[in-house]
């Protein structure tokens, strides 16, 4: 059994990195397809096809590093501030390759790194509260960029809680922390690291995820 907190950092490390190819593999591998079919094909529609892969998978891939590079990396230097108008851009080119969309109601404020990285992965873990798609708001619910209070909401069909993701957030023992449960993991750390406690409870149709 483990828990995010008895992580080492050379294996939180390698997690996180894990991870982040796990998210541009799909995109950079489908531009290698298409190349592949740009270098064999003489059919100009075949063609045509291939470039539309490439297009659309180079957005992709460019869109998931640079919203890793804000939410996973070191995004400047130690007590570094981030632009939250710069969270909402690569939250917008990240979703834009998701099932679901975003309504983003958060003010364009400077606010402390981790607080910010703690939000985008916030929203990394609603996007899998609705795996068949749908909608998901992101609020904050005071103008305090010291102590803010943020507000998720992931509205769709069969909306839920992964039983994963509530054992990781609430700091209970799980079976294994792998590269798949180590990004609600990581917001964990986060969350403890600014003084924020996270919370979900399951609606209707939607999952509600507080954190402050």
């Amino acid at each position: 059994m483990a828990k995010p907190i008895d992580l080492s950092s050379l294996d939180l490390a390698a997690l996180i990195a894990s991870r982040v190819c796990h998210d541009i593999i799909s995109p950079v591998g489908a531009i290698t397809n298409g190349l592949e079919v740009l270098d064999e094909e003489n059919n100009e529609e075949m063609r045509e096809f291939a470039m539309d892969l490439i297009r659309k998978s180079a957005r992709q891939a460019s869109a998931k590093l640079q919203f890793a590079r804000l939410s996973f990396g070191a995004a400047g230097s130690a007590g570094a501030e981030i632009d939250l108008g710069d969270a909402h851009s690569v939250a917008d080119g990240y979703m834009a390759g998701e099932k679901s969309d975003l309504v983003w109601n958060v003010p364009r404020l400077l606010m402390g790194k981790n607080k910010v990285k703690l939000l985008l992965n916030l929203l990394l873990i609603a996007n899998q509260c609705v795996p068949r798609g749908g909608t998901i708001s992101v609020e904050m619910l005071n103008e305090d960029a010291q102590a803010p209070k943020f507000r998720l909401t992931a509205q769709g069909l069969n909306a839920r809680i992964p039983a994963m993701i509530a054992d990781l957030l609430s700091d209970e023992d799980v079976e294994r922390i792998d590269a798949h449960a180590i990004q609600p993991a990581y917001a964990r750390l986060l969350a403890s690291d600014c003084n924020m406690s996270i919370a979900m409870e399951k609606l209707e149709d939607s999952v509600v995820i507080t954190a402050g």
